[in-house]
């Protein structure tokens, strides 16, 4: 009970000084004196005489230039575009035999040379196709050689 008195006591000892520094920091209102009346003079001015303007001479009228006509180019010849000639898909080997030297080309970069031989040689023989080049190149063999899986459901196919 003690403690809340002392807080309580803190508290108004806090807003009173806040409250009072306040009002010493905040300037009052400087007194202004308010201006003199203004004194209207009591007679009219006299009447001015009217100021001819002389007169403005008008600029002279300016015809644009015509435009020249275009110069027409005869148009250029277009080459006709040469289209990437398409691989041929390799003739199809007829047996195990003839599968092998295709793949070994195929299996020479891979890192498990023995292991691609083997599932290149079969893919060969199933499909009768072994696509050119070391990698890539699967879909020239056809939906065969592109959709054989292995048991554990990658591509066999190399």
């Amino acid at each position: 009970m003690a403690m809340k008195l002392h807080l309580f006591l803190l508290a108004s000892l806090l807003l009173i000084t806040t409250s009072a520094a306040f009002v010493a920091t905040t300037p009052a209102p400087a007194k202004t004196t308010p201006p003199p009346p203004e004194v209207k003079p009591t007679t009219p001015p006299p009447p001015s005489a009217p100021v001819a303007k002389p007169p403005t001479p008008t600029p002279p009228v300016v015809k644009p230039p015509t435009p020249t006509p275009p110069v027409a180019k005869p148009p250029t010849p277009t080459p006709p575009v040469a289209k990437p000639p398409t691989p041929t898909p390799p003739t199809p080997p007829k047996n195990t035999k003839e599968c092998y030297p295709p793949c070994l080309v195929r299996c020479k970069l891979h890192s498990r040379q023995n292991v691609c031989l083997r599932a290149c040689v079969t893919c060969c023989d199933r499909c009768k196709c072994v696509p050119p080049g070391q990698s890539g190149n699967r879909e020239v063999c056809g939906p065969c050689y592109t959709n054989m899986k292995t048991h554990g459901g990658r591509s066999k196919c190399p």
